[in-house]
């Protein structure tokens, strides 16, 4: 397990910057690809959000002042990444986050990187009927088991509004999975 105070104390004196850093990428860019591609969907899509991610948090280190963990503070930079790359592609495109959501979901059967059957495939089109941020907290709970303590400080949400939004996005999932 690493000890995230001293990961800090290297990210923050030049001499260790450089090599932390990269320890830092190492330990968290699989589960902040995961986070970023629940919400933009498209894996060149989440790439770029990802990097723009991992550049902020670099520019940034500096600045973080250790009232959450360094993972939530991460979480929240890479959460407002992808919503912001979201409702960037909404304005080019001029269509709502939602059609740009739906659309995204279409496109992942042709997506080579997308190795889900359809099931998953119809469950990405149940979470796209959501609102954005029952979106983002039925994902963050269910496919990365991040606990309503931590989405609390990711979010900034109380951990009681997060549990109802989790609750009412589960019950729409089930009615769009089971209508037919």
């Amino acid at each position: 397990m690493i000890n995230e105070l001293e990961l800090l104390n290297r990210l923050n004196a030049e001499q260790t910057k450089e090599q932390a850093f990269k320890e830092l990428l190492n330990l968290y860019k699989e589960r902040l690809y995961w986070h970023i591609r629940h919400i933009v969907k498209s894996h060149d899509d989440t790439d770029d959000v990802l990097q723009n991610t991992f550049i902020k948090v670099y520019k940034n280190i500096h600045a973080f002042k250790g009232d959450s963990k360094l993972f939530s503070w991460m979480y929240r930079i890479a959460t407002n990444e992808a919503i912001t790359h979201l409702n960037q592609n909404s304005k080019r495109y001029s269509i709502s986050s939602e059609e740009l959501q739906q659309k995204a979901v279409n496109n992942l059967k042709s997506d080579v990187y997308f190795e889900g059957d359809d099931i998953q495939l119809k469950l990405q089109q149940a979470i796209a009927t959501l609102p954005q941020k029952q979106q983002l907290v039925f994902n963050m709970k269910y496919f990365e088991d991040i606990k309503y303590s931590e989405m609390s400080n990711i979010l900034d949400t109380s951990e009681g509004a997060l549990k109802a939004s989790y609750h009412i996005a589960v019950k729409k999932i089930e009615e769009y999975l089971t209508k037919d």
